[in-house]
């Protein structure tokens, strides 16, 4: 015989929020390969060649492009790839994340 007194069932009430979300951008300068950048998209951001050639002509023209936008953790990961594969190839391609 088991005894329960005073065991009360509670139910959670709490909400689980959606993570919020950040878009990676890339900034132009005049050194880093069009090339490269395109390569970058494609390995990086799995963007197929048009997205990747359509983003990297936007960065060049515009200044900035939205490479994609991820919760903040995988942003913050990608941009530390990106900046290490630029590094390693010797470029100065940079990136940033901002809020959606």
């Amino acid at each position: 015989m088991s005894d329960k007194k005073g065991s009360v069932a509670t139910r959670d009430h709490s909400q689980v929020r959606e993570p919020s979300l950040y878009k990676v951008l890339l900034h132009n300068d005049d050194y880093t390969s069009m090339e490269f950048v395109v390569a970058i998209l494609e390995k990086v951001f799995r963007k197929n060649t048009s997205e990747a050639s359509k983003i990297m002509l936007n960065v060049h023209q515009e200044g900035i492009g939205i490479a994609g936008i991820y919760t903040r953790e995988i942003c913050e990961t990608k941009v530390v790839i990106v900046h290490d594969l630029a590094r390693q190839s010797e470029f100065p391609l940079r990136c940033s994340i901002e809020k959606v």
